[in-house]
């Protein structure tokens, strides 16, 4: 009996289902899980696991949804990205192995509000997180060293979910120190800090997605991928919007948010115009913010570049 296929409304409900309902299930969905089982035996394993599943629900959308199918194809870059993910996300998850030392070392590990709902204390700290790591990351438009760290994320060719995964371990470790400082000084349990490390894995595989998903008015709230391609526009300046992990929160409060819904993105939009043949190999990439500043001038920073362009 010859097999039935889909009607043109089941494929159209199907992608409006697709499209409105992915974020909430990463935000709500695998973020919710992470905070149901942050204090259960066994946490780190349901984390990896958790981080596992978002990376497949990730690539899943991109080819239900995509933004542009040519970002779906290897650029010759799959290996290099699935290596940068691979050891930043396994970083990320030994961190929380010093919580207890870090918190008996400090003098505030008391202020840690224990009391409060689960939920809430996960909340402060993704708000705390947002906000170190976003002023982290624009500062590293603008100081040289730090750029040449950054400079590895914004050399991608195409804008996919492991974009958001791709960044030199140096530069990663910074961000997350910055966002994570004030809440092991606080004495931030592990249980919160691993919830912590899914959410901002979730985050990352979003805002940086191929998947062409809508979220409406709250595109100018949460950092997700519409506003975050503006970021990796590759001509000088135009990448220093739109900082924000979680929120657009300090875009708005620093006037660095930045929205065009008429603005269609193309692959010649991305990477660097200063540094066009930027190392692709993973180690290549390691290596290359640490060369002779020939190989990354000060200037190519964006800010900086910029700055040079008005003044001429």
């Amino acid at each position: 009996m010859p097999q039935r296929r889909p009607t043109l409304e089941t494929i159209c409900m199907v992608e409006w289902l697709a499209r409105y309902g992915y974020v909430p299930l990463m935000l709500v969905g695998i973020n919710g899980v992470a905070i149901a089982v942050a204090r259960t035996p066994w946490a780190g394993l349901w984390m990896v696991a958790l981080i596992t599943a978002a990376i497949g629900l990730s690539f899943a959308m991109e080819r239900v949804l995509p933004y542009a199918r040519e970002w779906n194809h290897s650029f010759g870059d799959a290996r290099r990205d699935a290596t940068h993910a691979f050891i930043n996300e396994t970083a990320m998850l030994v961190t929380v192995l010093i919580i207890p030392v870090t918190a008996l070392l400090s003098p505030f590990h008391r202020w840690w509000p224990v009391s409060t709902p689960f939920a809430l204390q996960v909340l402060l700290a993704v708000a705390v997180a947002d906000l170190g790591i976003t002023l982290v990351h624009m500062i590293s438009h603008r100081v040289g060293w730090l750029w040449r760290l950054h400079a590895v994320h914004h050399s991608v060719k195409r804008f996919y979910g492991f974009n958001g995964l791709m960044k030199h371990p140096a530069h990663g470790a910074l961000e997350l120190a910055a966002g994570t400082a004030p809440l092991f000084a606080m004495g931030m349990p592990s249980s919160v800090a691993e919830a912590l490390a899914v959410c901002i894995a979730v985050q990352l595989l979003l805002q940086h997605s191929n998947a062409d998903y809508r979220i409406g008015p709250m595109r100018s709230v949460l950092a997700l991928n519409e506003g975050h391609r503006f970021h990796h526009l590759k001509w000088a300046g135009a990448g220093d919007v739109n900082f924000g992990l979680f929120t657009l929160t300090w875009d708005h409060a620093l006037r660095t948010y930045s929205y065009d819904p008429r603005r269609r993105f193309r692959t010649e939009d991305l990477g660097m115009a200063a540094k066009p043949n930027y190392p692709a190999a993973y180690l290549a990439q390691l290596i290359e913010p640490f060369r002779a500043r020939g190989a990354c001038h000060f200037d190519d920073r964006p800010t900086a570049t910029r700055r040079t362009s008005r003044a001429a």
